[in-house]
């Protein structure tokens, strides 16, 4: 009975001790840190890797992630430099540095975080009018990186990031803001307009001024084309009456060719086209000569005897043909025999 007491008093104790063997081997997995303590005072922190504490004296005060985190704070009311109050949230990218100064830094490092930011945030808004807080985003993000940097210092916080989430400024002044947007737009809207036809209106008139010149340029040429033609025929003809009157003086005409010569042009002036006739004295003179000559021959008898039997004939009456109760086949019968 005693050895089966002493037995089953070895295993219990075999296995005791196992378990405290195996409840205190610890395994800290990659990007966790565990801060050790012994009898209740800060030991060590322990890293990734395997790890043993001392049954009853050593226990894990707190196990950290030593990754970059994210704290996505809600909105705080700010107020701007011109007294519009408006909320603004933040995004803080943080990771511990120190799990030593993270664990008895501060009570809350995350509430203590969060405060810090919204206190800071409201130092530099109040510094910024309204229009500088919509547009100076990237200053107040590097200011309160800094300032939050450096104060969390101490707590075993190293910030890498601050953001500004969202602005949302009071509703009023986004109804104003959308006002003086739409009129920004349509002021953009009318000078292009305006751009657009003063562009429209210089290229007309460049295009009607190129025109007017093309044009004017197509008239000077065809001017000095018909002016050259005209200048060519006018040369053509006075070469052509010099050579007529170069072969007339080199044909040793005598008086009496160039009394016919006379004649001939006498009798072109006198076809009645002419307005003004002018004869020379030479040629009144050749004229009046061969008047005298036809009268003593008895030529203008003759002309005038001529004339005077043509208009006899002429006055004839014909009885037949001016009888009215001939018929009229019998007068074109009288004709045709004529």
């Amino acid at each position: 009975m005693i050895f089966i007491f002493n037995s089953m008093f070895s295993i219990i104790v075999i296995v005791a001790l196992i378990t405290i063997v195996v409840q205190n081997v610890v395994i800290v997995p990659q990007g966790k840190c565990y801060v050790v303590e012994m009898l209740g005072k800060y030991k060590e922190t322990w890293h990734a890797g395997l790890h043993f504490k001392i049954p009853f004296l050593m226990r894990v005060a707190r196990r950290i992630s030593i990754k970059e985190q994210v704290a996505d704070f809600p909105p705080q009311p700010v107020i701007t430099k011109d007294n519009v109050t408006m909320q603004i949230d933040t995004v803080v990218y943080y990771k511990v540095f120190d799990a030593n100064l993270y664990t008895y830094g501060v009570e809350n490092p995350i509430t203590a975080l969060e405060n810090l930011t919204a206190t800071t945030l409201r130092n530099i808004i109040g510094d910024l009018e309204l229009d500088q807080t919509l547009t100076s985003r990237d200053t107040v993000n590097t200011k309160m990186k800094d300032i939050i940097d450096e104060a969390t210092d101490a707590w075993g916080l190293k910030v890498s990031r601050v953001e500004l989430k969202n602005i949302i400024p009071p509703q009023e002044i986004r109804v104003a803001m959308e006002k003086q947007m739409k009129a920004e737009r349509e002021k953009r809207q009318t000078i292009l307009e305006a751009e657009a036809h003063k562009e429209s209106a210089i290229k007309r008139a460049q295009g009607d001024k190129e025109a007017l010149v093309i044009k004017a340029e197509a008239d000077k040429e065809a001017r000095i084309a018909r002016a050259t033609g005209e200048a060519e025929a006018i040369r053509l003809v006075y070469e052509a009456e010099a050579r007529g009157l170069e072969m007339l003086k080199n044909a040793n005409m005598d008086e009496k060719v160039m009394l016919l010569k006379k004649l001939d042009t006498l009798k072109a002036v006198g076809d009645g086209k002419a307005t003004k006739i002018i004869l020379p004295t030479e040629l009144t003179e050749s004229a009046s000569k061969l008047t005298l000559a036809s009268e003593m021959l008895g030529f203008s008898d003759m002309v005038v005897d001529k004339k005077d039997k043509v208009e006899e004939k002429e006055v004839v009456d014909d009885p037949c043909c001016d009888d009215k109760e001939k018929s009229s086949v019998t007068k074109e019968f009288v004709k045709d025999s004529k």
